[in-house]
């Protein structure tokens, strides 16, 4: 029996001068990630990712959790799990999902505004940077349900904290919160609840201030290097280097001096006044 379709949509995709906003839409579920979903997200990453008009991409969820992972009611078949999910073996083996957002060219900025756990730590931990809301906690069950991690989280996780840090966490299952997920360097910063998505779109506004076409061969040379070695990845990256700098217009580089020069001011400005100062953690 296949499930019956939501009457809402499972991610709400919000496009605003340039920044597209996905949110994860099955608060009653915590954003559990039905076939439904996992196909959705994979869609909408492969359409932003042929948007001229996009140059980044928010990631987050509705209501208290960012996502719970896998639907294991789905999976285990007491929600009558969808026919075209095939066997459990298939669900867990689909990554399309993951595929899809590790391939978007624009930087994609995870807001973490709940329960992150399991598969839904390995959307978070696909994203190319973590802001967190204080109300944030991470987790890692895999062992618990008895799934071993299919969506890279046992190779970014240690990359990111440490492999004892993260081995910690797979094995026992227990609880990061906010706080300490920053101190140990899994998110960029941790914020007021209310403060979550607007950190996140200024970030993402800083981001569109960028060069487009350069912040994309940027983010390749990242994401490339950082899956390889240390000498590998500085051949990658002069080799990217060379390429690109074949290409740049002198006048282009002289006309977006002064921008920068007046961002720099303007940032500097900020930073002396303790009234403009944001109220974040980190």
């Amino acid at each position: 029996m296949s499930a019956k379709p939501s009457p809402d949509p499972v991610l709400l995709v919000e496009r605003e001068e340039g920044v597209a906003i996905l949110t994860l839409n099955r608060p009653e579920a915590m954003n559990a990630l039905s076939l439904e979903l996992r196909r959705a997200i994979a869609e909408a990453f492969g359409a932003i990712a042929r948007d001229a008009e996009i140059g980044a991409v928010i990631v987050t969820g509705r209501g208290r959790a960012f996502c719970a992972g896998v639907d294991l009611k789905e999976l285990g078949g007491e929600s009558g799990r969808d026919e075209r999910a095939g066997s459990p073996a298939a669900m867990l083996s689909e990554g399309a999902m993951i595929a899809a957002l590790r391939a978007c060219p624009m930087p994609v900025v995870g807001a973490v505004n709940g329960f992150a756990i399991t598969g839904g730590f390995e959307l978070a931990l696909a994203c190319d940077f973590l802001i967190a809301s204080s109300e944030a906690r991470f987790a890692d069950t895999h062992a618990r349900v008895g799934i071993v991690p299919g969506w890279g989280l046992s190779q970014r996780l240690p990359r990111l904290i440490g492999i004892g840090r993260a081995k910690e966490l797979s094995f026992t299952g227990n609880f990061l919160d906010a706080g300490q997920a920053l101190a140990w360097g899994l998110v960029n910063r941790v914020v007021p609840p209310e403060a979550l998505l607007p950190t996140a779109r200024q970030l993402a506004r800083d981001i569109l201030s960028c060069d487009r076409d350069t912040l994309r061969r940027i983010k390749r040379i990242y994401d490339e290097g950082f899956a390889t070695t240390l000498d590998a990845g500085l051949r990658l990256e002069l080799a990217a280097s060379r390429e690109h700098a074949a290409s740049v217009r002198p006048e282009a580089i002289a006309a977006r001096r002064s921008d920068i020069q007046a961002r720099g001011r303007e940032q500097s400005q900020a930073a002396s006044d303790p009234a403009s100062r944001a109220k974040v953690i980190g």
